[in-house]
């Protein structure tokens, strides 16, 4: 079994219009750049984009969304310095945004991975966040109902991987992207480095390949020139 695949239109292949993408990161650390590069390539548009920010100045996930194939976002802070792109989209409409508090979005991902449904969190009650949802009062708390948030397709960037996918990852890097790899249907990975099988420390797998469908090699001093 090998899961590397020779090039990011090969691993973006099948990607489809008015998919749900989930995309690692925190801010730029850690975020798949190549692929999403890719993926405007590949042209897929309507799309639904999970991520914690909507991207800055004029790489990565901003170019995205400038390139107008992305129809809805959810993250938890759309407005960092330079996220211009991102604001202009929304002031004029052609944006729609569903705003979650960080820990409810790392945790309503973290569900789907896990077969978990939904789950209710105290966090956002009472606010204009949870209008319209489900709201219990546990213990002394009033929780809202959180469903879980799955995706058709990760695209995550890790440090090493090995062609089973068994993954890890380095320092800031290691954000969003775990959390992500088992919550879509279809996970691909950018990685800076290969191992040979048995050469990654099992204690220090986050990621059991059992969740990464594809991998892309981006050697380190292209991923930073």
């Amino acid at each position: 079994m090998d899961k590397f695949v020779p090039s990011v239109a090969e691993a973006l292949a099948g990607v489809r219009d008015g998919a749900t993408i989930l995309v690692g990161g925190f801010g730029a650390v850690g975020q798949p750049d190549l692929l999403i590069e890719g993926l405007i390539a590949q042209g897929a548009s309507g799309l639904t984009v999970v991520a914690n920010n909507a991207g800055y100045g004029q790489v990565g996930l901003a170019r995205l969304l400038a390139a107008g194939r992305v129809r809805r976002l959810v993250c938890s802070y759309p407005r960092i310095p330079g996220s211009v792109i991102f604001e202009e989209l929304y002031k004029s409409g052609r944006l729609e945004l569903e705003l979650v508090p960080q820990g409810t979005l790392a945790e309503r991902l973290r569900a789907a991975g896990a077969g978990i449904p939904a789950f209710f969190t105290p966090t956002g009650a009472g606010t204009r966040l949870v209008e319209g949802k489900e709201t219990r009062r546990l213990g002394v708390r009033d929780c809202v109902l959180e469903h879980a948030l799955h995706g058709d397709v990760a695209l995550i960037q890790a440090w090493r991987a090995d062609r089973w996918g068994n993954l890890i990852y380095r320092s800031a890097g290691r954000n969003f992207n775990p959390v992500m790899a088992p919550a879509a249907a279809l996970t691909i990975a950018q990685v800076e480095h290969t191992a040979a099988l048995g050469e990654l420390d099992p204690e220090a797998i986050v990621t059991p390949g059992i969740y990464v469908d594809r991998i892309v090699h981006h050697p380190a001093e292209a991923a930073h020139a």
